[in-house]
């Protein structure tokens, strides 16, 4: 059985003020994800699915999908409003995609086998990618079965802006018990990092506390319980119908708390470091040149 790996590469990078994803960003012009897509064939994976806007296929085929066509099976889905509910209608004027849960279940058709979900605009490590391809093995006889590659608060903030992290919380037996989707998290002045989103001082976090990086293993249950929160989110009132996503974070634990879904926590050694922010652009690309000038990396992926 194949071991996926699903590369989310649809969203609009509004904050980055680019498009990110395709963003030539390592020493010898590689894309960001270039590095997930090494880290997981290296760990076994045999099979990619990239989600992106259907205006992206020819260039995402010349930039990267063909070169590793040649190593692993690589498929594509797209994320547009056509593979939303036949009897929903967005509202009028809306363009904004509706977050990473419609991502995944665009390539639903795809994927019938375990498989974990990545985003396109992160540097995830090459130990996560070794600790989930052992993880979704471990899933191939189970039907209800997760797991995340957890991350330290404080090694995934921006000093440019705020960023939205899924908080998580977890058991002595090492399974997710909460994750709490959080808006505004930003470096304070003096040290501490805080979330802005409901309080102008800030509620101070605990920079060790674990977050999700939306890197997730699911099995072939999930397209099916997806689908069914997705169509309730949809149809429910929304405060603000233009911009409203319904996330993974924000799933996942519905599914624990409703459907008695388990998610094992993966514990790793491996760095993240990400590009929100096109500030960001500099750190990322000094810390690609050492992975590569350390020997990680060969010359040219």
């Amino acid at each position: 059985m194949h071991t996926t790996l699903l590369i989310m590469a649809a969203g609009l990078g509004s904050r980055y003020g680019g498009n990110k994803q395709i963003d030539r960003i390592g020493p010898n012009g590689e894309i960001l994800m270039e590095y997930s897509i090494h880290d997981a064939l290296a760990a076994g994976f045999d099979k990619v699915v990239f989600v992106i806007k259907p205006e992206m296929e020819k260039l995402f085929r010349e930039m990267v999908g063909d070169k590793i066509a040649a190593k692993t099976e690589v498929h594509y889905a797209f994320q547009d409003y056509s593979s939303l509910p036949e009897d929903f209608t967005p509202p009028a004027g809306r363009t904004k995609p509706y977050g990473t849960v419609h991502a995944v279940l665009c390539a639903a058709r795809i994927i019938s086998e375990p498989f974990a979900v990545i985003n396109a605009d992160d540097y995830y490590g090459r130990d996560a990618f070794a600790a989930m391809a052992g993880s979704l093995k471990s899933m191939q006889n189970k039907k209800i079965a997760a797991s995340m590659v957890a991350y330290d608060l404080h090694n995934t903030v921006s000093e440019n802006g705020t960023v939205t992290r899924g908080v998580c919380e977890r058991d002595d037996r090492n399974h997710l018990v909460k994750v709490t989707e959080t808006y505004k998290i930003k470096p304070a002045p003096d040290g501490t990092i805080r979330d802005y989103a409901s309080d102008e001082q800030g509620v101070v976090l605990d920079p060790n506390a674990l977050v999700s990086m939306n890197f997730w293993g699911f099995t072939p249950w999930f397209f099916e319980a997806a689908e069914r929160k997705f169509r309730e989110f949809l149809f429910a009132p929304h405060s603000d119908d233009m911009k409203a996503e319904y996330v993974l974070p924000t799933l996942v634990d519905e599914l624990m708390h409703e459907e008695n879904l388990q998610v094992d926590v993966l514990n790793t050694h491996a760095v993240w470091f990400g590009m929100t922010y096109h500030e960001d652009r500099e750190y990322v690309m000094q810390e690609l040149k050492k992975l590569h000038e350390a020997g990680f990396y060969p010359n040219a992926l």
